[in-house]
């Protein structure tokens, strides 16, 4: 049995990584700040991990075989952590990422072919950490949320902190490396799709202007980005957890989905509605269009034997997952 803590995950794919540790034995601890219980079965700790001394406090002197952060957004928030979990107290530290860590990079190639972005594009042990930021400020971390995650990884893979972990002077992150003085690993999460419990609204952004035929705003030049389906996620993580890998790790669905087509998934549901797209220069654009590419390789995840679906097989089922009853509730009514 693994003792396996869990920091915040109580929405989303969180909560089904969750369920996926303690349908497999795990021992699971949930650490938050209490405004959700955890699932049967799990231990809850009561903490705001913001506060250094409350969250030494709620852990005590309990260690954990893994941890899985999923609300890390600040390098402030990740110091805390390490400094937490130093000295042994965890063999393994799964941090939730993004896709967005690579928004100051060129993430794909225009020529004959696409390339989609591998993780040294982004080497955290080389992005500068500004602490002094504001970090504490909700807008200030929402406008910053890829820079955040970016920082975050750095502090968790800086080999300056007084830690008292095992150092590899190497700092290979190849499979199987621990080239980090703490042992983590960032997942760096595509955008993810699917589940009838979807909170972002963005699917229904879309099906509510197919079927008024309301414009689509949309960039003059719009990219293809990459996506992962919301059960697919968590068993990404839950995989992590019982690897030994450290590093950053790209976790997506195999192939680019442009806005277009999934526009036409959504069509599909509404077969009375118009799809119309407003070419914009500037100004706010749909969700899920990009005027920059959003495409990433997961060819290391795949060569430490993690098995990717592919986006256009799992498209049909997230939306119907996500807009169909919904959808099908109204279009019944019209009838």
């Amino acid at each position: 049995m693994r003792d396996v803590l869990v920091i915040g995950g109580n929405r989303y794919f969180g909560k089904r990584v969750l369920g996926r540790l303690i349908a497999a034995g795990d021992r699971v601890t949930v650490l938050n700040r209490g405004s959700a219980s955890p699932p049967a079965g799990a231990i809850h700790l009561v903490a705001d991990r913001d506060d250094e001394a409350a969250l030494n406090s709620a852990l005590g002197d309990r260690a954990f075989d893994a941890v899985v952060d999923q609300v890390c957004y600040t390098p402030r928030q990740a110091a805390i952590a390490r400094r937490a979990f130093a000295g042994g107290r965890t063999r393994r530290y799964v941090m939730t990422s993004t896709i967005e860590v690579y928004e100051y990079e060129d993430s794909l190639v225009y020529e004959d072919t696409v390339v989609p972005v591998r993780e040294d594009a982004v080497d955290p042990r080389t992005i500068p950490v500004r602490l002094e930021l504001p970090w504490h400020k909700p807008e200030f971390r929402e406008t910053h949320y890829g820079e955040g995650k970016r920082q975050a990884e750095a502090v968790f893979a800086s080999t300056d902190a007084d830690d008292n972990d095992a150092t590899d002077e190497s700092g290979d992150t190849a499979a199987g490396g621990t080239g980090f003085p703490f042992p983590y690993t960032a997942v760096r999460v595509a955008h993810v799709l699917g589940g009838d419990d979807d909170f972002t609204g963005r699917l229904d952004h879309y099906a509510q202007r197919i079927r008024s035929g309301a414009p689509i705003a949309v960039p003059t030049e719009n990219r293809p980005a990459t996506y992962i389906h919301v059960e697919e996620i968590a068993d990404f993580l839950f995989w992590a957890v019982g690897e030994n890998f450290t590093g950053p790790v790209n976790a997506a669905s195999h192939g680019l989905l442009t806005t277009e087509e999934l526009c036409a998934a959504v069509a599909r549901h509404i077969p009375n509605g118009r799809t119309v797209f407003q070419n914009v220069d500037v100004g706010k654009v749909s969700p899920f269009s990009f005027s920059r590419s959003y495409g990433m390789d997961n060819s290391r995840a795949t060569g430490l034997g993690f098995t990717f679906g592919h986006v256009q097989e799992w498209l049909p089922r997230a939306v119907a997952e996500t807009l169909g009853a919904e959808v099908g509730k109204r279009e019944g009514g019209d009838g």
